[in-house]
């Protein structure tokens, strides 16, 4: 029975989670949301200014021909919400789950602005470490395919804190893995990583060499990797495994970036901290390493760019088949240096950055970039976002924009 709450246009409910709809964050506006558990469970009725309104039937919950229902979890964060947004534009069905703990509500909300009509996107707040959240957001949704994005992910953090990293990479995607399999959900793409393969002895790194990670953020994927091929040896899952180098980038349009928690930036990525220092949030830029074994003595990395990293997965997604597995990596196949990044970042901001070069970062690597031939010749895909400088630039207009990340635009 479908039912219509008129005093809420387009504000979808679910008898399982919070769903935020276009306009706001249903936790914030309606009543029936101001005692959640932490999972975020709430009854199947709302009441609304007093009054008691019926839930919108939630067509989440059933498969529809023609139409294909993918989990996002991380949604919220860098990636993920790139991702989301791709996959609602070719007219998928998202549902993203996501705990904010690294991630923007304010990135879904952009996303629900974009994509306001029902049955196109829905966001369920849940820690994916909690079994129970997870399997009855299954059971309530019809998912046809995993994306999974959702993971800490700094090495550096993983070094200081390596119980967390285990825990939330591994064990969560085994929790995924469960449920995928006790609900027969059978398509996963899963976001793993170059920091799998740890410091490689041939450049350039192709899908055949040797993983011997060598920080706990690389070994939890790899273990989170090897659970994934175990499972699928015995299944006819579709597995595909994407391991990327390191991203960069925005959304072209403008609409969508990355903005890490402050208190999380000694730990992120090199373009946040370049960014942080051309605005003067940070006096200047620390490079961590300059003795490496490479021509200026800074470490050698392959910058992807976030826009051609989700068009990767999307190409997955169409090529995943039952009973196969995929696994690619997705980099440009062109490893540039710290300080060549550093040059780059001065010309798309237009400053002259302070930079301090300081002792190796632990956990950190002299040289990665990817062979992206395979990925290249079985899924039709190759890098076209290339030019350093242009990703940089792109990001910056949006870093420019939103001085403080998704709280708001200046």
């Amino acid at each position: 029975m479908h039912y219509h709450a008129q005093a809420i246009p387009k504000l979808q409910y679910s008898k399982s989670a919070i769903i935020a709809g276009p306009f706001a964050i249903v936790r914030k506006i309606h009543p029936c949301m101001l005692s959640l558990p932490a999972a975020g469970l709430v009854s199947s009725n709302c009441s609304l200014d007093g009054g008691f309104v019926p839930c919108p039937s939630n067509v989440f919950s059933e498969h529809e021909e023609g139409v294909i229902h993918v989990l996002v979890t991380g949604g919220a964060g860098y990636i993920g919400s790139h991702a989301a947004l791709r996959l609602l534009k070719e007219s998928y069905r998202v549902t993203i789950v996501d705990n904010l703990s690294r991630g923007n509500m304010g990135a879904v909300k952009v996303l629900q602005k974009l994509f306001p009509e029902p049955g196109q996107l829905q966001f369920v707040y849940a820690d994916l470490g909690d079994l129970k959240a997870v399997n009855k957001i299954f059971s309530e949704n019809a998912f046809d395919a995993v994306m999974h994005f959702a993971a800490v992910a700094y090495v550096g953090e993983s070094t200081v804190d390596p119980l967390k990293y285990y825990h939330n990479i591994t064990s969560n995607t085994l929790v995924i893995l469960e449920s995928m399999a006790a609900h027969d959900v059978r398509t996963l793409i899963y976001s793993s990583t170059c920091a799998t393969y740890g410091e490689p002895e041939k450049m350039p790194i192709t899908e055949e060499t040797p993983q011997v990670p060598i920080n706990p953020y690389g070994k939890a994927k790899k273990m989170a990797e090897d659970i994934i091929l175990d499972y699928s040896k015995n299944s006819d899952m579709a597995v595909m495994i994407l391991r990327y180098f390191n991203v960069i980038g925005s959304d072209p349009e403008g609409r969508l970036g990355e903005a890490p928690r402050p208190e999380l930036r000694e730990h992120g990525r090199i373009s946040g901290a370049c960014f942080d220092a051309a605005r003067g949030v940070i006096p200047g830029l620390k490079v961590k390493g300059t003795d490496y074994k490479t021509h200026d003595g800074t470490c050698i990395r392959d910058y992807i760019d976030v826009t051609d990293l989700v068009d990767a997965h999307v190409k997955a997604l169409k090529k995943a088949k039952p009973g196969e597995v995929g696994i690619y990596n997705v980099g440009t196949g062109r490893g540039r240096s710290v300080k060549e990044f550093v040059e780059a970042c001065k010309k798309a901001t237009g400053v002259e950055i302070k930079v301090d070069y300081l002792a190796r970062r632990p956990g950190d690597y002299a040289e990665v970039f990817s062979d992206p031939t395979k990925i290249r010749h079985e899924l039709n895909w190759t890098a076209q976002f290339t030019d350093l400088q242009e990703s940089l630039q792109i990001a910056w207009r949006w870093q420019k924009a939103h001085r403080d990340g998704y709280a708001a635009a200046s």
